[in-house]
């Protein structure tokens, strides 16, 4: 049966794809920022992805309509607004793709295991000097871009388009960045996806700041502001539906962003706290977003040109509430008691994996008098996936590292735990007479 495209474009394909891929999927039981939450009303990264993906599509739409009205060549070309809307619904979507368990202490876990770990920090001298920096700091946000390229995680194939919004941070990790740009905070491509990624910039015709750094995707700022928006309110949402942010102080914070819109008589007819605090949110967001896109289409010109580099949420007329917002989540939420206690016990969890799966894969291919019987059965449990891509010719411990860097960074909060308790014995089978 031969699929008619007619109504369905390619940026929509792109987002078919990733809301039936594997990688995505698996988000639904990966920590936004309460690990392994219980509430009904806690978001996880899928509904966190799904969220922003929303919020993508309207500021890519609202944007996409004032670029068409300034640039009827574009719409002579047949863009539309849903082109646009389209591309960063897609780039949202996929922007958490290559978180690991546990939020940001999985991150540095798995960076741990090469610069705190003495049996990981052997490694260094085995592979290149950029190599290792990739190594030793873990990044979602190019852990994500290898998802993305890797046929073996489902062969999605996306437009370089979606490509270009997803990535925030165009350079590699052993460039020197320029700190007053925010897309080179961090990086967002490994050593490994060079070419991936240069065929992608060229075929944009993204600027060139240096070797292996890029200006931004103009579509990529969009993303950002996305997450941006909905790290914040959300963040906020769950802290007080959880009891760690008062309801005032919540709908005051929500109130000085909506401004002369807020009613508060209006929201005092609403019964129950969940209700108050969705209009809140509603309202907020859509005001955040016609902030953005005013701060874009009204620096359009100097982002085309790369001479604009910040965060769009930086320089909306709520910057400073969003600030706010942002040191109240760090001191109440993101510290909270048992957000530590969960964090801690994940980085312990994924930093025993590591060991045990980097040490076990390297031994079987690069130094197999160090292979024990153990190590042995822990390789076993690799999925087929991670041992086909082990098996191929030109296997280096670069590599090698990056593929159990692959296996580990995609497991699923529940699943590390269910692995972890299996390869330290305290879950063993049971046999039954």
């Amino acid at each position: 049966m031969e699929i008619d495209h007619t109504n369905r474009s390619r940026f929509d394909q792109d987002y078919d794809r990733l809301i039936f891929s594997h990688p995505f999927r698996k988000l639904q039981d990966k920590t936004q920022v309460f690990p392994l939450p219980e509430d009904d009303f806690v978001h996880t990264r899928l509904t966190h992805s799904l969220e922003v993906s929303s919020v993508g599509r309207s500021l890519g739409k609202d944007v996409g309509a004032g670029v068409l009205e300034r640039h009827p060549e574009l719409k002579a070309a047949g863009y539309t607004t849903h082109d646009f809307g389209g591309i960063v619904a897609a780039a949202s979507l996929a922007h958490d793709l290559g978180n690991p368990p546990f939020g940001h202490s999985g991150e540095t876990a798995i960076s741990s295991f090469y610069t705190d770990n003495d049996l990981g920090k052997v490694f260094q001298e085995k592979v290149k000097p950029e190599e290792w920096t990739d190594l030793i700091s873990f990044e979602g946000n190019a852990q994500g871009f290898r998802i993305l390229n890797d046929e073996m995680n489902g062969g999605l194939k996306l437009t370089f388009a979606c490509l270009g919004a997803f990535t925030k941070y165009p350079r590699l990790s052993h460039c020197k960045s320029e700190k007053a740009r925010k897309s080179q905070k961090k990086y967002g491509i490994y050593a490994s996806s060079q070419a991936e990624y240069k065929e992608l910039a060229d075929q944009m015709n993204l600027s060139q700041f240096g070797e292996n750094i890029w200006s931004r995707h103009p579509l990529a700022f969009l993303v950002e502001a996305a997450d941006d928006i909905c790290y914040g309110i959300i963040d906020l949402e769950d802290g007080c539906r959880l009891g760690l942010v008062s309801f005032e102080q919540t709908r005051d914070l929500l109130g000085k962003i909506i401004g002369e819109n807020f009613k508060p008589e209006k929201l005092e007819k609403i019964l129950g706290q969940n209700g108050k605090l969705g209009l809140l949110r509603a309202m907020a967001i859509h005001k955040l977003v016609q902030e953005c896109v005013a701060v874009f289409l009204e620096n359009e010109a100097h982002i085309l040109n790369a001479e604009f580099d910040q965060a769009l949420t930086d320089v909306i007329p709520s910057k400073d509430i969003m600030a706010e917002i942002s040191e109240l989540s760090i001191n109440k939420i993101y510290r909270s008691k048992q957000v530590l206690e969960r964090e801690a016990g994940g980085f312990e969890v994924i930093g025993k994996l590591m060991e045990a799966f980097t040490l076990s894969a390297h031994n079987k291919y690069f130094d197999q008098k160090a292979l024990s019987p153990k190590q042995k059965s822990v390789f076993r449990l690799l999925p087929e996936e991670q041992q086909i891509k082990l098996n191929q010719e030109g296997l280096t411990v670069y590599s090698c590292c990056q593929i159990i860097g692959d296996f580990i960074s995609s497991l699923t909060d529940s699943y590390a735990i269910k692995l972890y308790r299996i390869v330290f014995g305290y879950s063993l089978p049971s046999s039954r007479g």
